[in-house]
């Protein structure tokens, strides 16, 4: 007898922990949960956390994540508006705001994925083929406004005279009227509308990574040097000029300290040969006699060297001094 009483509690135990499982679960934090009966939903979503029941055996709970989550796509090859060949990387946050659509129509996550996959490749595909590359690169129009204040201090440094070197380039940089964060906001709108039928919505899309086409990348990196060759020759030929004007200083200041210097020497020779004829003049005036004499041996001198052999008349007048005796 008491064996059976035995039997019976033990069963009693083992068939209310049965039951309890069947009837109790949980919802944790970051989950929300839906009822099933015979694989139809029913009730309401459960949305908060804690334990809750369902009828035990007939019914069964299927959970999905409530928190935000993350999208990769693939990097698609997308034409601009500007015919620009561009590889276009995205990514996305997205959750599920409603798990009754979200267990009829795509039922899991990896089903989820797939919407995401074709629906936002489409949304993106369109909104970038729609405007020009510019427009997914750049964000502002800061770098246009540095340009202008460039040239504006090059302006002014040319009014007033003084030297630089101009580094900018020729071409004009493009105007941006979207920018890369309003076409994110566009994409995900085109998104949204379509998600919302599988009761997902997302929370943002961005545009990982931008990329030209080899072909394309070839020709842009081509111009790119190009441009930096063109800087580059201005630059040296502002060196050459600048180096052209430095040496013509040079040969200037050369001449005109040359010419000072000749001029100079010019008039002191010019008064030291004055004083010599003065000098001159007033010895040949006391006695020319003197003078000539002095000639004749300077002259006798230079005549005859060491070893020299001359054959002259003996009445030349050149041997007037050495015939004469005196």
């Amino acid at each position: 007898m008491k064996a059976n009483i035995g039997a019976i509690v033990i069963a009693v135990i083992i068939g209310s922990f049965v039951i309890g499982k069947s009837t109790l679960f949980i919802v944790n934090e970051g989950q929300q949960a839906i009822i099933t009966q015979f694989g139809k939903p029913t009730g309401e979503p459960i949305t908060t956390s804690g334990i809750h029941m369902k009828t035990p055996f007939t019914q069964e709970v299927r959970f999905v994540d409530k928190r935000i989550l993350y999208w990769d796509g693939t990097p698609n090859q997308i034409p601009t508006k500007d015919k620009k060949y561009i590889k276009v990387d995205t990514t996305a946050r997205w959750k599920i705001v409603n798990v009754l659509k979200f267990i009829q129509t795509v039922q899991t996550q990896r089903g989820a994925l797939a919407r995401l996959d074709s629906i936002i490749d489409s949304a993106t595909r369109d909104v970038i083929s729609n405007h020009n590359l510019v427009e997914a690169v750049r964000d502002s129009n800061s770098i246009i406004i540095k340009v202008a204040e460039r040239r504006k201090t090059l302006a002014e440094l040319k009014a007033k005279g003084e030297r630089f070197v101009e580094d900018d380039t020729s071409s004009e940089i493009a105007k941006i009227h979207v920018g890369r964060e309003e076409l994110s906001k566009l994409i995900v709108q085109k998104a949204d509308k379509e998600l919302f039928a599988f009761g997902i919505q997302l929370v943002d899309v961005q545009l990982r990574r931008i990329s030209y086409e080899k072909t394309v990348e070839h020709k842009v990196y081509e111009r790119m040097i190009s441009e930096r060759q063109k800087i580059a020759q201005k630059i040296r030929s502002i060196g050459q000029g600048e180096k052209a004007k430095i040496e013509g200083r040079l040969t200037r200041d050369l001449k005109r300290i040359e010419s000072r210097a000749y001029r100079t020497s010019q008039e002191i020779r010019g008064k030291a040969e004055a004083k010599t004829i003065a000098i001159y003049a007033r010895s040949l005036s006391q006695d020319p006699g003197f003078y000539s004499f002095t000639r004749s041996m300077q002259a006798y001198r230079k005549s005859f060297p060491d070893k020299t052999k001359f054959l002259l008349s003996s009445d030349s007048e050149f041997l007037k001094y050495l015939k004469s005796g005196r």
